[in-house]
């Protein structure tokens, strides 16, 4: 299999999608830096699924409450104990920030990790020195030790595809060769368990492993439009990897899973497409005046 150089990956900066912009029906995808947003990103398919995170914030905002160490003196002063219960109730929103913010200099550093494998522009050390500023070094140490154990040799590295059948785009994180098998990876930066183990994945990761397989075109060239076919053929080990700053976890999506989970895929597409068709079509009610007569 030929190495993939995808020529606007450079190390100046955290690469990020340059044809993915933000819109009110969530992340779209353009086909140049020309055009208009056309396509609805792989995540935001994924992310059609309600998720009820309210009992998981009320938690959060308790415990960010039950440890402020101005709990007590506020105790007997209604107004300061309703200003510590409105900042708790941040506390779901600050943590998320949080980790969304260390899942970037994660992936960053992953890769910049693959740009170096492939002989590209990288800034590796750099990422790495971030992570350490951050507190953060063990996601390197760990994540280093299971691209030499599993000896992954990177065939490309945040590739933005396209598929036109369903209507979707994305970026995927890395396409590497291991073990002799062309794998597509994705990686999941996670917190600890009590136990001091990487968290669990959650099935959905599948769903965008297999939306990325089922791609039809990678970008070439983001100023000019240009898309090729995709080089990398169906015969793919989907693999997801928790990333932890204790150690890293790969797990391949089941085989026999996959046509289920790009069926609901397929379905969460027509929910956003549905979705969009609402909101476009304006206002859902009017007022109505009493009659001036009897109804009929």
């Amino acid at each position: 299999m030929p190495v993939l150089r995808w020529p606007w990956q450079t190390g100046s900066t955290m690469t990020q999608p340059s044809l993915a912009h933000a819109t009110e029906f969530g992340r779209m995808y353009s086909r140049s830096l020309a055009t208009a947003p056309e396509m609805p990103s792989i995540t935001t398919v994924i992310g059609q699924e309600h998720q009820d995170l309210t009992g998981w914030a009320g938690h959060m905002a308790t415990q960010a409450l039950a440890a402020d160490p101005r709990l007590p003196s506020a105790c007997t002063s209604a107004t300061q104990l309703k200003r510590l219960a409105r900042e708790a109730a941040g506390a779901a929103e600050r943590f998320r920030d949080t980790a969304a913010a260390r899942g970037d200099r994660v992936h960053d550093y992953a890769e910049q990790v693959a740009l170096r494998s492939l002989g590209e522009e990288h800034h590796a050390d750099r990422a790495r020195e971030l992570l350490a500023e951050h507190g953060e070094s063990g996601f390197a140490v760990h994540f280093d030790h299971w691209w030499e154990l599993y000896g992954v040799k990177p065939l490309a590295a945040e590739l933005t595809v396209w598929n036109h059948a369903v209507g979707y785009a994305g970026t995927l994180d890395l396409v590497a060769e291991i073990g002799g098998r062309t794998c597509l990876i994705d990686f999941k930066t996670k917190s600890l368990t009590r136990d001091g183990r990487a968290k669990p994945l959650r099935d959905s990761v599948v769903m965008q492993l297999v939306a990325g397989m089922q791609a039809e075109e990678v970008l070439v060239d983001a100023a000019a439009g240009q898309w090729d076919p995709w080089p990398f053929g169906k015969d793919l080990v989907l693999l997801a990897v928790a990333v932890s700053e204790a150690e890293v976890v790969a797990a391949q999506a089941e085989p026999a899973s996959l046509k289920s989970h790009w069926h609901k895929f397929w379905a969460l597409r027509q929910v956003w497409e549905h979705g969009r068709a609402v909101v476009e079509s304006g206002r859902a009610l009017r007022p109505v005046p009493p009659p001036a007569g009897p109804l009929s």
